[in-house]
């Protein structure tokens, strides 16, 4: 780990494309690949956070979570992951995020989750207390809160992270 401050991705339509008719663990789909700019974005990030997966995919352990991020060509470039099938709970329950913070050595205000499901994602960390910024990138919608905010695209995720409450104090 390089820094004691955390940024939990969702997989799905987050990280990577979610194909609605594909069916079983996603490493062993016809076809995976990363969403726009997610490459470059985790390399722009990856020497000041730890960069981690957190994900309710039902039909993946982690292992294949592993071996999809390797087709999709970012394993490398993320440190943990967080699944459903290791932690028992689903997000948005409290239990997901808090085995999270248990797991990372580091308290809640120096973990952000980045996600497009706004109930799942967002709603999920903030109740536990940790900040939240949702990925909408089919609307013009912006939603804001105490611990939430939106970006429309990652390639905007480097600026508000650069927020007071995501930097060193």
């Amino acid at each position: 780990m390089r820094e004691s401050r955390c940024i939990l991705f969702d997989w799905g339509n987050t990280l990577m494309r979610d194909f609605p008719d594909a069916e079983g663990p996603m490493a062993d789909w016809p076809r995976v690949e990363t969403l726009p700019g997610v490459k470059e974005i985790l390399r722009q990030l990856r020497p000041h956070w730890t960069l981690a997966l957190a994900t309710n995919a039902v039909a993946s352990s982690e292992p294949a979570v592993w071996r999809a991020l390797a087709r999709g060509g970012i394993a490398s470039l993320l440190d943990k992951v967080y699944c459903f099938q290791a932690i028992g709970h689903k997000k948005p329950a409290p239990a997901f995020f808090d085995y999270i913070v248990q797991d990372l050595p580091m308290d809640r205000d120096r973990i952000v989750m980045v996600g497009d499901d706004f109930e799942n994602d967002i709603r999920g960390a903030t109740r536990s207390g940790i900040r939240s910024i949702w990925l909408n990138q089919s609307s013009d919608e912006a939603r804001v809160g105490p611990l939430y905010e939106t970006i429309q695209n990652l390639q905007s995720l480097p600026n508000a992270l650069t927020s007071p409450s995501t930097t060193d104090t």
